[in-house]
């Protein structure tokens, strides 16, 4: 497969809930509110604990495990933190390991990985998915390791981990590890890269998101990026899909270009996709759920050119909603926008991003032009509802559409608008950029 490059149309989006009151367009996000659980330090391949504040999600099978990562010279392991998800179901799932980024800071400090728009999408096509914090990271033990401006060797310094924690999960009968595809973000963009180039029998597919290590100290950091992605490159043998964006915080556009153009030029089979500015930073495109329907045709595409199923097999959500679904009403096909009552332009655009989220969500209109959409928490039909409330002079307001069906009767109603402590909410803008239609170039 060669490699190629090219872009995308990505609009400036956010996730949440949006508004709108009266005459007047308030953008307003609401905070999903999902908690990072956290665990405490069992024998090696054990589960772990999360803590009582933060639980588990049910619905995606969460579970932390300690993974063992043999010591040097017969010490003892580290134990890397791992947290794995599964869908519905007893297996072998097929795997996909998803590599963790680095925040500023003690990396202990650094919370446990949770990318969970990703990994709905994973497990509704029959995937699981683990994530191992590296040593040094989260309740990982050790220490970090991979200072200093060699980015190259902290790359396979990183990837010792991964490895590790691949052949730990091996052993699990509910896991089938013969093809696997290893996914990171950032510093784990990097991680997967370095994995890459030692030709595991069972790594069959790299996907990198804005995957690089920031080294501002460093005199020519970003020339030794290019430079490791050579190396890397030159010994890896499996195809790999790479998403940048020109807004990203992290690296600019010549950082990652130079970066593919010395990967692909070393003999590495890869592609390239530009998706443009997106939101602020597009940096955070994977773990966003506004950034899901960039990537996921791109990935679609790749898993099917691997030969791996990418089909929706589970309906999977992140959480279920705390109060009954009102059941279908028949008012109006669930994408057309058109039927929407009441409801002007601005709430037809935030109806599709609606659409296009993830359950459990739940869209609220009233008769003076208000809606509140509210997405990923258990509350989302509460919060609707009084959102809603709180925008319409007359306070009525009725829920339009929940999850996936309509369930409007043409009757407002606030009664299952339960007192909810109120959400953060933030202004958004809900300005979309168009970017210019795809490039192709190809690479010899």
């Amino acid at each position: 497969m060669p490699a190629r490059s090219f872009r995308v149309a990505a609009p400036l989006l956010r996730a949440g809930a949006l508004a709108r009151a009266g005459g007047a367009d308030a953008a307003l996000r609401i905070a999903l509110g999902l908690l990072l659980a956290t665990s405490v330090v069992l024998p090696a391949g054990a589960p772990a604990s999360p803590s009582a504040q933060e639980p588990l999600a049910a619905t995606l099978r969460e579970e932390v495990l300690m993974l063992p990562k043999p010591g040097p010279q017969g010490a003892e392991p580290v134990e890397l933190e791992t947290t794995l998800f599964r869908p519905p179901g007893d297996g072998p799932f097929p795997l996909v390991l998803i590599n963790h980024g680095k925040a500023t800071g003690d990396p202990h400090l650094q919370g446990r990985t949770r990318l969970l728009y990703p990994v709905r999408e994973l497990l509704a096509r029959g995937y699981a998915v683990a994530t191992p914090m590296r040593q040094g990271f989260a309740r990982s033990g050790g220490h970090y390791v991979g200072k200093g401006c060699n980015v190259e060797r902290n790359g396979q310094l990183q990837a010792d981990d991964v490895q590790a924690a691949l052949q730990a999960l091996s052993h699990r009968p509910d896991l089938d590890t013969r093809r696997v595809v290893v996914m990171g973000q950032s510093h784990g963009g990097l991680t997967t890269l370095a994995l890459g180039a030692r030709r595991l029998p069972n790594v069959v597919g790299l996907v990198n998101f804005a995957g690089g290590l920031k080294q501002g100290t460093c005199p020519g950091w970003e020339t030794g990026l290019a430079r490791a992605a050579g190396h890397y490159g030159a010994a890896t043998q499996v195809p790999s899909l790479w998403f940048y964006g020109t807004n990203d915080s992290y690296f600019a556009p010549f950082v990652w270009h130079g970066m593919f153009d010395a990967y692909t030029a070393a003999g590495a089979q890869a592609r390239l996709v530009d998706v443009g500015a997106f939101a602020d930073d597009s940096h955070t495109l994977f773990g966003s759920s506004a950034g899901v329907p960039v990537w996921l045709p791109e990935m679609d595409r790749f898993f099917r050119q691997l030969g791996l199923p990418f089909d929706v097999k589970y309906r999977v959500v992140l959480a279920d909603h705390d109060h009954p679904v009102p059941p279908p009403s028949d008012f109006a096909p669930l994408d057309d926008a058109t039927r929407l009552p009441f409801v002007g332009a601005g709430g037809r655009r935030a109806y599709a991003q609606f659409l296009a989220s993830a359950p459990p969500k739940a869209f609220a209109i009233g008769p003076n032009g208000a809606w509140v959409w509210s997405g990923g928490v258990p509350d989302a039909m509460a919060q609707a509802l009084s959102r809603c409330a709180a925008a319409s002079p007359r306070g009525a307001c009725g829920l339009y559409a929940v999850d996936d069906q309509v369930v409007w009767t043409g009757t407002t109603d606030t009664a299952t608008a339960t007192a909810t402590t109120p959400p953060t909410i933030t202004t958004a803008s809900t300005t979309a950029s168009q970017t210019s239609l795809p490039s192709l170039h190809d690479h010899p």
